[in-house]
């Protein structure tokens, strides 16, 4: 079956109407990231810029390049800790929200 819209496309046009999904989705980058699936999360977090500020504006608000933006937020990407806390700054005050994540316990 052919998809008629572009994942993308809809991804960005939910988080521009809807404040909620925007925060969903930083939640579970967060959450993934703490529980051991940084390529998600980092992907998570490459479709909500790209949603949102874009990585011309990301760049300019992070004092980073946007070239060594995009490839942080890759599934490849390695983003030092500083790298990411800018990028998490960044995006909670352009979405107005603060991270509110659930700890599960650990099973084992």
């Amino acid at each position: 079956m052919e998809l008629t819209r572009d994942f993308n496309e809809t991804v960005s046009k939910r988080v521009s109407r809807d404040p909620e999904f925007a925060q969903a989705l930083l939640n579970e980058a967060t959450s993934l990231f703490l529980n051991g699936e940084p390529e998600t999360a980092r992907l998570i977090l490459r479709d909500l810029v790209n949603s949102t500020i874009g990585f011309e504006e990301l760049a300019i608000q992070t004092a980073k390049p946007s070239k060594s933006l995009h490839r942080m937020l890759s599934a490849k990407g390695n983003p030092t800790m500083d790298n990411l806390t800018a990028i998490y700054r960044v995006l909670c005050q352009t979405l107005n929200v603060n991270i509110g994540i659930q700890i599960m316990p650990c099973s084992s």
